[in-house]
């Protein structure tokens, strides 16, 4: 038996409100793997999950922790015994070691650092599924990132600038630099952002990647070109607001299917990086896929993980804390 440690989120609390708990793990089964974890982040869907928000969170009290970067220490194959892995889990990450099923894994190269391949796991699979599947913009075009200082945003961006995209990228002021320095055109999204986008790219951008939904989805479909893309892929809007965010991301799906209906030339899609898991197979393979092309990309120098701080496991709360801040530029990561 291995004893793990957990942080639990027990119900709707404050970040100071999280639990660290231990208890005893049992042997990986067939097609399981134990996994030491060595980085686990903090993303925008454990901030959802405390205040009860996230589309299809477990009932409480669970283990938040969407995606590890570890060791495997145990498993049915020898083969993978000592090999360094990422695995997106949704929920369980915030662990010292976790058992997850063999399939899910996914190699790290050699000389990514372990907090910098975090940054890229559900970050690198979002950005990349968005970006190269479902906007498909080629070299030479121009496209909208808001958030960009975010997480999926810093990632996003270099991603594009690595594909020869031109990036427009909305952040706060004290963040603006940092999104200049990854190859974008900053902008501050206090300011008059459709006007400014409108002066850099006339004819409209050829995709618009959006993580706020609410009111300003409107501004974002507007600025396409034609044949341009929307892709919504999150509801910030809500985190103020009372009640779940469920109404609201129906309400904005609703809104994406309706523009598809209307003979407007421009696309819309809701991103969710779970969809498609209907066919397991699929999903798996397409996964594994692209995060080993954004893990190349990392392990040329092309891409520079953003880690904004490297915090203890024991002290999650302080690290969810500062990830909810909107203070750094990039991804918080826990360290066991």
């Amino acid at each position: 038996m291995t004893t793990t440690t957990e942080i639990v989120l027990p119900s709707l609390v404050e970040p100071d409100g999280l639990r660290v708990e231990h208890r005893e793990l049992p042997r990986p089964g067939a097609g399981e793997a134990l996994v030491g974890v060595e980085a686990s982040g903090v993303s925008f869907a454990e901030q959802q999950m405390r205040r009860g928000k996230y589309y299809d969170q477990p009932p409480f009290p669970f283990v938040p922790g969407y995606d590890v970067v570890g060791t495997v220490l145990e498993a049915e194959d020898p083969a993978l015994v000592g090999r360094r892995v990422a695995a997106m889990t949704k929920i369980g990450g915030w662990s010292s070691h976790l058992v997850v099923p063999a399939a899910d894994l996914v190699p790290v190269p050699d000389g990514l650092d372990a907090a910098e391949a975090e940054t890229f796991v559900v970050n690198g699979i979002t950005a990349w599924q968005m970006l190269h599947r479902k906007a498909r913009v080629r070299a030479g075009g121009t496209i909208l990132v808001h958030g960009a200082s975010g997480g999926v945003g810093t990632t996003l961006v270099q991603l594009a600038r690595a594909a020869g995209i031109k990036v427009i990228g909305t952040a706060s002021a004290r963040n603006l630099d940092a999104v200049t320095a990854l190859g974008a055109t900053a902008l501050d999204y206090r300011g008059d952002v459709p006007a400014r986008v409108r002066e850099l790219a006339p004819g409209g951008v050829d995709a618009v990647f959006d993580h706020i939904g609410g009111p300003g989805i409107v501004d974002s479909f507007r600025l396409l070109a034609p044949g341009g893309t929307l892709v919504a892929y999150g509801s910030v809007s809500t985190v103020n607001t009372g009640g779940s965010a469920k109404p609201a991301v129906l309400k904005l799906v609703a809104r994406l299917l309706w523009w598809n209906a209307l003979p407007n030339r421009r696309r819309t899609h809701f991103y969710n990086v779970w969809g498609g898991k209907r066919n397991l197979t699929r999903f798996r393979a397409r996964l594994a896929e692209d995060l080993t092309a954004v893990f190349a990309l990392a392990a040329k120098g092309q891409l520079r993980a953003q880690v904004a701080a490297r915090i203890p496991l024991e002290d999650a709360a302080k690290a969810l804390s500062l990830a909810e801040s909107g203070t750094v530029t990039g991804k918080v990561v826990l360290v066991p």
